[in-house]
C-alpha cells in the first residue's frame, strides 16, 4: 500500500500487555506523519492516532478535527499528538482520507512543541 504524509488510514493498534497504561488501542484512524522522502527502505512509519472521545481534547497538544469529505472521518475527532509513535507498515489498513493542510500545519506545530523542537531548551540539564 502506498502511503503519503497526511493520509488518514485505519490501523489496528494492539492493547498494551498487562492492560495498563493509556495508549490507544484497537482499530482506529491515524494520521501518517512521516516524511515521504527517503523512507522507502523503512519497515515502519510514524503515526498520530485519533479518537472520538472528545474529552481527550483537554490534554496538551491535542486538537479537534471535524469530519469532512476530504478527511473521510465519520465524526468529530481529537488528534492525539502526545501519542506519536512508530508502527510497522503491515498494520496499515485502508486509506479513508487526507488531513486538510490547515490541520496538518497545526499537527506539525504541536509535534514540534511536544518534542521541544520549536523552542531551544532553557537549560542544558540532563533528563
Amino acid at each position: 500500500m502506498t502511503m503519503t504524509r497526511s493520509d488518514i488510514v485505519n490501523v489496528y493498534l494492539p492493547q498494551p500487555s498487562g492492560q495498563q497504561g493509556h495508549e490507544q488501542h484497537g482499530l482506529r484512524p491515524v494520521i501518517i506523519v512521516q516524511s515521504d522522502t527517503n523512507t522507502f527502505g523503512l519497515s515502519t512509519t510514524m503515526i498520530v492516532p485519533l479518537t472520538g472521545n472528545l474529552k481527550a481534547s483537554k490534554f496538551p497538544y491535542h486538537f479537534f478535527v471535524d469530519p469532512s469529505q476530504c478527511n473521510g472521518l465519520s465524526k468529530k475527532s481529537v488528534v492525539l499528538v502526545s501519542q506519536l509513535r512508530a508502527i510497522d507498515k503491515s498494520r496499515v489498513g485502508a486509506k479513508i482520507g487526507v488531513l486538510e493542510s490547515e490541520h496538518m500545519r497545526k499537527l506539525e506545530t504541536e509535534i514540534g512543541k511536544l518534542l521541544g523542537l520549536c523552542n531551544p531548551p532553557k537549560n542544558k540539564g540532563t533528563i
